[in-house]
């Protein structure tokens, strides 16, 4: 199982803050969001895969965390 975070307004958009996923490894990040669950998630999401910022094609295994956030700003 891979568990998926899902942070601030995302939580709305998805419907969900935290949900745990199953696939055929291996698998990638491109395949979760691939996934109907998360169709609604924009491109520029930040994603993460225990605790650690990746792009769209990290791997993926058994027991993985991943965040799903918004891009994040400041000044």
């Amino acid at each position: 199982m891979i568990t998926v975070l899902v942070f601030a307004r995302y939580r709305a958009l998805l419907g969900f803050e935290r949900i745990e996923v199953s696939y055929p490894q291996p698998a990638s990040m491109e395949v979760l969001l691939a996934d109907a669950q998360f169709e609604a998630l924009p491109k520029n999401a930040l994603l993460a895969v225990n605790q650690t910022f990746v792009k769209r094609d990290a791997k993926l295994k058994d027991g993985d965390e991943v965040a799903l956030m918004p891009p994040v700003s400041g000044g």
